[in-house]
């Protein structure tokens, strides 16, 4: 057992937990891997290590509850796609020529990305597992970053059309052998999770057997829904909770199509969604659903989905997401011919799900989330001496209006620092660029090729 002991020092501790406690100066001090206690001038023993954090803001690292990692070796593919390019190019084209270690690869520059962002969680929506290898090699990736995530087993990415299309085709029976090679242990900082297609892109048939197949085998699943017209078309909520197959272990991503209705019925059989805004308003899959989905009784966790289109930090998505439900609510207002006198959903609430309703979408609130001792010490802090966040007035307001991905100083995850003095301490991050050019130069290589030998 590690034993080791961290004294964060004189910062400004904003906790996240049920009280909202912010401390304006207070030491946090992490025993291996969990926060031990919070308070003020703590006495430590010789063998502590103290680090100081006065002028830094400390808080709970953020929970990224939908990404598709492996597409960080895409970066910026998507920028003018809609879904259908998207599904048609990214999934279509760029994902059958993925080796095995380019998922590697672009899992461990994905989560090293998100944690230099201040991201200590990361739910990885994984549909590129073209084999066994494949699913292997991204899970090794993200093992080797160290941070916390939930690897969601998906879909081969060998044929969009099978798979995406109203497909007819089972989930991947490999999810068993998975399982008992990587996942002996549940108390570990990769954990197994389902990413199924759902009513939207398979047949429902087809997703009554992946839920229940998740369920068998005990694991959260995840699935995309609300998608623009799709929604209408398919009617996944109705249909599943007809079919009786909602439950709290299903988390839904987008919902932007989804009715107040329809969140009701999420919330009154406990599912969460993961709202991610930036990249659901480029690919036309409609507003962003965070209003609706408080109004429907769910308090909405946030994600990133993919970088091919959208910067890979929750301050961003947190931002847009909270703007744009404010926006939505006061035109609601203004088109009845009067002027809007407060605006809905605070700042607070905003970072609420960039981080804490996170933690509970993917079942983890028990570990993290908020700083609370006998919590693991999944934490960052923040610069607040950069122009940009200096004088701090509001430490909550600081963090959901001023602060960017440079501001971040240092990421700790289960009490091990990743990140210090504003540098990654990943060993070797050239090799790595190297690598990620490799394979990206693959890949699209291997795209091009392939497209001219189809014409």
């Amino acid at each position: 057992m590690n034993n080791n002991k961290t004294l964060l020092k004189g910062g400004c501790v904003v906790t996240m937990d049920a009280e909202q406690q912010i401390f304006r100066s207070a030491d946090v001090l992490i025993t291996g891997e969990v926060i031990t206690a919070i308070g003020k001038d703590m006495d430590v023993d010789q063998d502590c290590e103290v680090v100081d954090a006065s002028g830094m803001i400390v808080m709970p690292g953020f929970v990224d509850t939908h990404r598709h990692v492996w597409e960080s070796l895409v970066r910026g593919a998507a920028g003018n796609y809609s879904l259908m390019e998207y599904l048609q190019h990214i999934l279509g084209s760029l994902a059958p020529s993925y080796r095995p270690q380019d998922v590697y690869t672009a899992n461990l520059l994905g989560s090293l990305e998100a944690l230099d962002a201040g991201i200590t969680t990361v739910m990885d929506w994984s549909h590129v597992m073209n084999s066994p290898d494949h699913a292997d090699m991204a899970i090794a990736g993200l093992k080797d970053s160290g941070i916390r995530a939930v690897f969601g087993y998906g879909t081969p990415g060998t044929s969009v059309w099978e798979w995406f299309y109203e497909s007819q085709l089972n989930h991947p029976a490999d999810i068993e052998r998975i399982l008992k090679q990587h996942f002996s242990s549940a108390d570990q900082l990769v954990t197994p999770a389902l990413a199924i297609r759902g009513p939207e892109y398979s047949a429902f048939e087809v997703t009554r057997h992946d839920i229940e197949l998740a369920r068998r085998l005990g694991l959260p699943i995840s699935m995309h829904v609300g998608c623009g017209t799709f929604a209408g078309k398919y009617e996944a909520v109705k249909k599943l909770a007809d079919a009786k197959l909602l439950g709290p272990d299903l988390n839904f991503a987008h919902c932007n199509f989804l009715t107040v209705d329809d969140f009701r019925l999420l919330a009154d059989q406990g599912c969460s969604v993961s709202i991610t805004p930036e990249v659901e308003m480029q690919m036309s899959l409609g507003f962003p659903a965070t209003g609706n989905a408080i109004r429907g009784g769910i308090q909405p966790a946030l994600g990133i989905d993919v970088v091919t289109g959208a910067g890979g930090d929750m301050l961003t998505q947190m931002r847009i997401a909270l703007q744009t439900a404010r926006a939505l609510a006061n035109q609601e207002i203004l088109n009845t011919g009067e002027m809007p006198q407060q605006i809905p959903h605070t700042i607070t609430d905003a970072l609420h799900w960039a981080t804490v309703n996170g933690a509970k979408a993917l079942h983890l609130d028990h570990k993290t989330g908020s700083l609370e001792p006998g919590k693991h010490a999944d934490l960052i802090l923040i610069d607040t001496k950069s122009l940009n966040m200096w004088p701090v007035n509001n430490p909550i307001a600081s963090i959901a209006t001023q602060a960017h991905a440079g501001n971040i100083d240092s990421v700790f995850v289960a009490g091990k620092a990743v990140k210090r003095n504003g540098r990654l301490l990943h060993a070797d991050l050239s090799t790595l660029r190297k690598q990620a050019s490799e394979s990206a130069e693959h890949i699209y290589q291997q795209t091009l090729v392939t497209s001219m030998t189809s014409v």
